[in-house]
């Protein structure tokens, strides 16, 4: 029998709690981290890919699955296939009307999401936090936040890799009166801001906080907003990532700011 992977492991727990919406959301989250594996007719051509669809009457669908070995247990020969993450293949399927099959016949969490769920994951990881400026006025120890949004912080912020040196989740009084929460990221990247902040709100989504409920900023190692916040907040650490010498050609997909293209 082939290991559990984390699809499998949120897609049980869905299905034992179908009431449950936080159980839903973190399948959908673990589907759209995910790196999957697409059928396709037949090899990329650049980013150019031709994806294999399947018509089952009400909709159509493209195969994916979890591992590369499920995807070759199901065909049953060598195929060709594309790497792409779940959230990059909602996004090339958006208003396709088209739906995806996922580990059909080879996993306990084979399912069939149609076209209108892969729109609606499409929307949500689209969406982007407001900007807003405050003065932090007084921090505190984090309280009162359900386990569920830590874990998912947890998970999430671990797949921002080198983006920044840590983060730090405190509880704060501005100086305008407002009073929350503040996820506070120390040495990130430049340019990275846009994707630390929608890790974040997607840790929020999937967790089923309602949006909005936890701020985010950006601080420098030298900034003595990084020491107060070192001193009473809970800590959170990116991986580090290897530098890799060799250049090499980039997989379909693997550029956020060029997606694969349908044929």
């Amino acid at each position: 029998m082939s290991e559990e992977t984390s699809l499998d492991i949120a897609h049980a727990a869905m299905e034992a709690a179908p009431n449950d919406d936080a159980a839903r959301l973190r399948f959908y989250e673990r589907l759209a981290d995910n790196e999957l594996f697409l059928l396709l007719t037949k090899e990329a051509d650049g980013d150019q890919i031709n994806p294999e669809i399947f018509d089952l009457g009400d909709a159509s669908f493209v195969l994916v699955f979890d591992r590369i070995e499920r995807l070759a247990q199901f065909v049953g020969k060598r195929a060709p296939y594309a790497a792409l993450s779940g959230r990059v293949i909602a996004q090339m399927l958006a208003g396709q009307g088209i739906g995806l099959g996922v580990n059909l016949e080879v996993a306990t969490s084979q399912m069939l999401i149609p076209p209108e769920a892969v729109s609606w994951l499409c929307d949500t990881l689209d969406h982007r936090p407001d900007e807003v400026e405050e003065t932090p006025q007084e921090l505190y120890a984090p309280k009162g936040l359900p386990e569920e949004l830590l874990t998912a912080l947890d998970v999430k912020l671990a797949s921002a890799a080198g983006l920044a040196s840590n983060a730090y989740l405190v509880a704060v009084h501005y100086e305008g009166g407002r009073q929350g929460h503040l996820l506070g990221f120390v040495g990130a990247l430049e340019g990275a801001e846009t994707a630390l902040a929608t890790a974040a709100g997607e840790a929020l989504t999937f967790s089923g906080i309602e949006a909005g409920s936890i701020d985010v900023g950006f601080f420098k190692t030298s900034d003595p907003m990084a020491a107060a916040m070192a001193k009473v907040g809970l800590r959170f650490e990116l991986p580090k990532t290897e530098v890799r010498e060799q250049v090499v050609r980039a997989a379909p997909g693997s550029d956020p700011n060029k997606p694969p293209k349908l044929r």
